[in-house]
This record gives C-alpha cells, structure tokens and sequence, in this order.
C-alpha cells in the first residue's frame, strides 16, 4: 500500500516541478476531439518543444498547492492536459490557441506565466505576440532603422553636391 502513495509522490513532485520550472504552462479541456486530432495537437506541440500530458486531478491539485499556484485548482476539474514548456513562453499558448480556433472542441482552462497563474484570456493575448524569432527580427529593424535613414540621407546630400558641381 506504501509503494501506490509513494508513487503518487513522485507524481505529485514531477507535476509540482514542472509548474515551477516551466516558462510557461496552459490547461486545457480537451473532451470532444477525437485520437487523430488528439495526435495532431500531440504532434504540433512536440516539434514546438512543449510537454503535453495528462494526469490526473488530484494529483494536479495537490501539485498545484505545492507549487504555490492556488487560483490554478478551480479550472482542475473534468478531463484536463496539461502543456509545458521550459523554453519558450509563447509556444504552448500559440500552438494550443491556433489549434482551438480549428478545433472548437478544444477548450483554454487557465495556464501559467513564468510563475504566475493566467486567465483565458491572458494565454489567448500571449499566443496572439509574434515569435521569440519575429521580436528579435522587430527588434533588428528598428535598431537598423536609424543608421538607414542616416546613409540614405548622406547619399542625397552626395547627389544634390554632385548635380550643384555639375
């Protein structure tokens, strides 16, 4: 009988880890899809580099308390998965969002932002933000910006002086 409670331990603590080390994590509701489009979302979110599991509530729920994620425990109920993802905080938000918007089926519960729990619509505005690779390339052209518009100024001041000396 010890070994069923200390396994559930160590579930209870793999959960409760993955919360606190997670950049980000989303809660979904997943009733309604069937194993091929299951296998899809599955597929979507692994080549994203997001975890996507299922565990059992009361087990979530003790691994939430433990996490400190209190406003998490309310959306645990019914059948639930759960996204994790240690590296990027926009991928499991955008590859869930983009999927329900295909699939009504799949329903946002609530998620976690590096550490802090999320509402609905929290996860649905963070999937809507471009890529760490798009911020970066956002980012890239403003800081080019300025020294673009210095060399096309300086090459019109070189014309207009070449046509004066002309």
């Amino acid at each position: 009988m010890s070994s069923v409670i200390e396994t559930k331990k160590v579930i209870v603590d793999e959960i409760a880890t993955k919360l606190r080390e997670s950049k980000s994590t989303v809660v979904v509701d997943y009733r309604g899809l069937n194993v091929a489009q299951v296998t899809e979302l599955r597929k979507q979110l692994r080549e994203a580099g997001v975890e996507f599991k299922v565990y059992k509530n009361t087990m979530t729920r003790r691994a939430v308390e433990q996490a400190e994620l209190n406003g998490l425990s309310e959306v645990l109920t019914g059948p639930n998965a759960i996204a994790f993802s240690a590296e990027d905080v926009i991928a499991p938000a955008k590859v869930i969002n983009n999927f329900a918007k295909e699939n009504d089926a799949l329903e946002i519960k609530a998620g976690v932002i590096e550490g802090q729990v999320a509402t609905v619509e929290d996860v649905k505005a963070l999937a809507e933000l471009p890529s760490r690779e798009g911020l970066l390339s956002m980012l890239l052209s403003v800081l080019q910006a300025p020294v673009r518009n210095f060399a096309l100024a300086t090459k019109a001041v070189a014309e207009q002086k070449e046509e004066q000396g002309a």
